[in-house]
């Protein structure tokens, strides 16, 4: 039996883990953009996310992955815009299947310095080029289909 396959594989009986996660967009004069971050170690295109932070509440925990891995501030909706699943590699090896709430993030500031500037990149595109740059197929989706509610 191939023991780093097993070792990879996520544990069928355990339940997903929840991370919060930002959507952050704005309005241009080509339309809407949303800001896409890349992932540190591996470089994909992702939005910001992180697992839930003690005493805030979601979308408070997912303003504040905005603000550390995008610099990227701004009024954030209260209910979740949608939600998408993905397997994270863990550093033992294994994989947690993770659930992610999204909530929209309307851009009211970019900052030139935040915490992990140095570790990420950031780039605005249209939702449809940037269901494209990501490899979740439910996030795929979320974002092809992203309208604005304001």
């Amino acid at each position: 039996m191939d023991k780093t396959a097993d070792r990879l594989r996520p544990e069928p009986d355990r339940e997903p883990k929840t991370q919060y996660a930002a959507l952050p967009w704005r309005r241009s004069e080509s339309g809407v953009e949303v800001l896409l971050i890349t992932s540190r170690e591996t470089k994909r295109w992702v939005i910001p996310k992180g697992w839930p932070i003690k005493k805030l509440k979601p979308a408070d925990s997912a303003a504040q992955e905005a603000l550390e891995e995008a610099g990227v501030v701004g009024p954030m909706s209260r209910k979740a815009i949608g939600v998408y699943h993905y397997d994270k590699r863990l550093r033992s090896g294994r994989t947690q299947h993770v659930r992610v709430f999204v909530y929209g993030l309307e851009a009211a500031e970019l900052k030139a310095e935040w915490p992990e500037k140095d570790q990420r990149e950031r780039r605005w595109t249209t939702p449809a080029f940037a269901a494209e740059l990501v490899e979740e197929k439910e996030l795929k989706k979320l974002l092809a289909a992203f309208e604005p509610k304001s």
